[in-house]
């Protein structure tokens, strides 16, 4: 039986990190991150009494997360609706504009990544330990390590443009 109060711990503590990773997917878009969020919520919801405990909580999260903005970017249609009385208040980070602009900056170089690239540095940017992006992506902490430094140098050459 899943527990109200475990959701909404998970939800508080993961929400942020969550709709940070979604606006890199999007461009920066907050409204479209938002939504994704709450789809990725609903599925942590869904399945939350099948989580084996294979791995972290967090890493199953980003990868729901991964997956579903992924789904988006290929399939704006697709949107699941869930009904409830009661939904965790949600939270919004505000920036200085000269800060959002290199933020913008930084979204739109992110962008420009491959897709395994883009999903790397969002995790890599939400302090994700190097073990569980590789366990994620699926390749070893070795090559991650590689991948990085040259995703990293390809951002700063795009940045200073």
């Amino acid at each position: 039986m899943k527990s109200p109060n475990l959701f909404n711990e998970i939800y508080e503590t993961h929400y942020p990190k969550v709709v940070r990773l979604c606006k890199g997917y999007f461009n920066g878009d907050a409204d479209l991150a938002a939504d994704a969020s709450q789809e990725v919520f609903i599925k942590v919801w869904e399945n939350l009494d099948r989580f084996r405990m294979e791995s972290s909580i967090s890493t199953w999260i980003f990868r729901i997360t991964v997956n579903t903005c992924l789904i988006y970017l290929r399939k704006k249609s697709t949107r699941k609706e869930i009904h409830t009385e009661h939904f965790p208040q949600l939270t919004h980070e505000t920036y200085h504009p000269e800060t959002e602009d290199k933020l913008k900056q930084l979204y739109a170089c992110i962008n420009k990544l491959d897709e395994t690239g883009k999903m790397i540095i969002l995790m890599v940017l939400e302090g994700m330990p190097y073990d569980e992006i590789a366990h994620v992506i699926g390749i070893t902490e070795e090559t991650l390590r590689v991948r990085i430094h040259r995703i990293k140098k390809s951002l700063t050459q795009c940045v200073q443009k």
